[in-house]
């Protein structure tokens, strides 16, 4: 088959992706899931024709959402994942030997077995580290109850609309900071901001009342169009003052190999371009 997938997500915008073949195409009354093959992307799906994940650029994403955050803590021992039932943020943090723990909270089980089926390039073989708790069940409410203690909290929804919604909100960002160690760092997906400027502007707001140091930081993800995407930062301790030959000591002693990350990228990504600069109160 060959065709394309338009996304219009953005109302004056759109990208298309050329379909080479179609996978998997199920469309019930509610919402669209397709896989399909992509030459320059590889597998790609698409929740109602909105990319969710590829194979050829997933990395950059997971990347800047994992190790900026356990490489800026030095000390991460216990990880939660909220949402990423695809596997890949997953895959990335546990590529840290220091991780003792990772605790993975996906409320639809369905999204993992599925992603293992169609997608397993993305998880490459996340899902059988004996660190891996994966968790069932809904993230808001887990986050309301759990006891806490998590180094590094990575928030990896999807767009604030449908079941994604309740965790953008205010009351959620106040549980996450609770379910945080003292200098625990707190991350999130934050759309791209020029198209999506005031899903930044509202978590800003959020965590500015919440953290001592409270800002976003970017990167640039092809097919999520429409310029750098927005990750929200938010932490008491020190994370972000981290010196660039310090990161630079912590990522070598990883071991970890990236495509996308380096301590220099790590640093950068902080410097806002003036537009995005603005969004935040």
């Amino acid at each position: 088959m060959t065709g394309w997938s338009t996304e219009k997500l953005h109302a004056d915008y759109a990208q298309a992706l050329r379909v080479d073949k179609l996978l998997y195409d199920s469309e019930t009354d509610h919402q669209r899931l397709r896989v399909f093959e992509n030459t320059t992307f590889g597998r790609v799906l698409t929740l109602d024709d909105v990319v969710q994940v590829t194979e050829g650029d997933n990395f950059i994403y997971h990347e800047m959402m994992s190790h900026v955050p356990i490489i800026a803590h030095g000390a991460a021992k216990r990880v939660l994942i909220i949402g990423g039932g695809d596997g890949g943020m997953a895959r990335e943090v546990l590529k840290h030997d220091t991780v003792d723990h990772v605790t993975m909270v996906e409320i639809d089980a369905g999204v993992v077995e599925f992603s293992n089926a169609y997608l397993p390039a993305i998880s490459a073989g996340a899902f059988d580290d004996p660190r891996l708790d994966l968790v069932i069940a809904d993230g808001a409410e887990f986050i309301r109850t759990t006891a806490g203690g998590y180094d590094v909290v990575i928030v990896d929804s999807t767009d604030p609309i449908g079941p994604g919604e309740v965790l953008f909100t205010n009351t959620f960002y106040g549980q996450a900071k609770r379910a945080l160690s003292p200098d625990g760092i707190l991350v999130t997906q934050n759309g791209v901001p020029f198209m999506q400027g005031d899903e930044l502007t509202n978590t800003m707001r959020a965590f500015r009342a919440l953290f001592v140091d409270a800002t976003c930081y970017l990167a640039t993800i092809p097919t999520y169009a429409g310029g750098p995407m927005a990750f929200g930062w938010g932490t008491d301790g020190p994370g972000r003052d981290t010196p660039v030959d310090v990161l630079r000591g912590r990522y070598e002693a990883s071991g970890v190999d990236t495509d996308y990350y380096t301590p220099e990228v790590h640093a950068a990504a902080f410097a806002l371009p003036g537009y995005v600069a603005k969004l935040i109160p």
